[in-house]
């Protein structure tokens, strides 16, 4: 090989290593960029008294309202009526010892019960008899009654007043 064709054999690989610097470099930024970003957030959230647990936060409230207020209040903050997903997430609910809402409810359809982000219910928590229209009242919201029990969700009156959850899913 000649040095002509040594030089340029040189001159092309040291400049691959400046692209891949320069695809490393772009990339590094970007993820800094993404965690300033969460970081901001998760100061912000933390600053107005909100709760982080399991990938998510959570905003516990101090007065009652009835579902829809609820939710509202919730979709208002950029976040909605908490979804349970595990036992972990519930029995963290139910330290707060309140009745709570949460964002199940079978108001589109009496008997099939859908998370407010669209989920069919699959893992539940229903305390024992519930859900079950008691009196033949139209109960099509869901809070956690018997909060000293795994199992202690309970159907209710949309328009009764309670304390409510949202949560903001947000993965640090």
């Amino acid at each position: 090989m000649m040095l002509h064709d040594s030089l340029i054999l040189l001159f092309l690989l040291s400049d691959n290593k400046t692209l891949d610097f320069e695809a490393s470099f772009k990339t590094l930024t970007e993820e800094r960029d993404e965690l300033k970003k969460k970081l901001t957030d998760f100061v912000h959230y933390s600053q107005q008294g909100w709760k982080y647990f399991n990938g998510s936060f959570y905003y516990i409230s101090s007065n009652m309202k009835t579902w829809n207020e609820s939710r509202t209040d919730c979709l208002q903050r950029g976040a909605d009526l908490v979804v349970v997903n595990s036992e972990e997430e519930q029995e963290f609910i139910n330290r707060y010892q309140k009745r709570i809402w949460i964002g199940l409810a079978d108001s589109e359809r009496e008997g099939t019960w859908k998370w407010v982000d669209g989920t069919p219910l699959t893992t539940s928590f229903w305390h024992s008899g519930e859900p079950n229209d008691y009196e033949g009242q139209n109960e099509d919201c869901v809070e956690t009654r018997f909060f000293n029990e795994e199992n202690g969700w309970n159907d209710s009156i949309c328009g009764q007043r309670n304390f409510w959850m949202c949560e903001k899913k947000m993965f640090l």
